[in-house]
C-alpha cells in the first residue's frame, strides 16, 4: 500500500510539473494531415515552456497563439526558430500573423515559414482554403542543419504602412505590397509548425 501511495503521489507531482510548463493562456489548433502519401506521424502534438521560450513536438501540424496577443497597424514580429533535427521530407515552421477566428470555421491568417531544404514561403489560410502569397523560395539567407542536424533561423514580419517586409537572420528576402492576401495584417499573431517536426522556440515577441 506504501509503495501504491508513493506511486501516485509521484504521478501528482509529474503531472503538476507538466501543467506548471504548459504556455498560460496559448491555444492550439491542429491541422491534420488529409493526404495518403504524406501522412501524419502517431502521438500527441507537446507545446511547453522550456527555458526562456517554448518548445513544439509536432507529429501533426499545428498553430499555436495567446488571443491575448495582437497586433495592429505598424508592427514587427520576430521569432528565432531553432529546428532540432530534419524531418523525412520538407517541412515548413515560422511565424503567423493577421490571425482572426482561429477557433473557429472561418478562420484567417497569414504565415511566414522556411524549411530544413533552406526555402521560405508565404501564405494566406481563410477557413480550410490556402492560398499561396509568395512561392517556396531557396535563399542563402536560410540556415541548412548543420551536422548535428540543427539549424536556427531569426524570423521577422515587418508590417509598414503600405507594405511588409519579410526577414530571416537580418536580410529581406521579400517585400509585398499591402494589398491581396495582405491587405488585413491585424488581429492575433502566433506560432505554425508542420508535421513530423520539432522547433524550439526562442525570443518571440512583437514590438510598435
Amino acid at each position: 500500500m506504501k509503495r501504491l501511495f508513493s506511486v501516485a503521489i509521484l504521478a501528482v507531482a509529474t503531472l503538476a510539473t507538466l501543467a506548471a510548463q504548459a504556455p498560460k493562456g496559448w491555444k492550439m489548433r491542429v491541422d491534420r494531415s488529409a493526404s495518403a502519401s504524406d501522412p501524419d506521424a502517431p502521438g500527441d502534438i507537446k507545446f511547453i515552456v522550456m527555458g526562456t521560450g517554448f518548445h513544439a513536438t509536432n507529429p501533426q501540424a499545428a498553430v499555436y497563439w495567446n488571443p491575448a496577443g495582437t497586433a495592429s497597424g505598424v508592427y514587427t514580429l520576430k521569432g528565432t526558430f531553432t529546428l532540432m533535427k530534419p524531418s523525412g521530407h520538407t517541412n515548413y515552421y515560422g511565424l503567423l500573423f493577421g490571425g482572426n477566428g482561429l477557433e473557429g470555421a472561418q478562420q484567417s491568417y497569414s504565415y511566414f515559414v522556411v524549411a530544413q531544404n533552406g526555402t521560405w514561403l508565404i501564405k494566406r489560410r481563410d477557413g480550410e482554403a490556402t492560398s499561396t502569397i509568395a512561392p517556396k523560395t531557396p535563399s542563402d539567407a536560410v540556415t541548412k542543419p548543420d551536422a548535428t542536424g540543427k539549424s536556427t533561423n531569426a524570423l521577422e514580419v515587418r508590417v509598414g504602412a503600405d507594405k511588409v517586409d519579410f526577414v530571416v537572420n537580418g536580410q529581406v528576402v521579400h517585400s509585398e505590397p499591402k494589398s491581396g492576401g495582405l491587405a488585413n495584417t491585424d488581429g492575433i499573431y502566433g506560432i505554425r509548425i508542420n508535421h513530423l517536426l520539432e522547433v524550439h522556440i526562442d525570443k518571440f515577441a512583437v514590438s510598435k
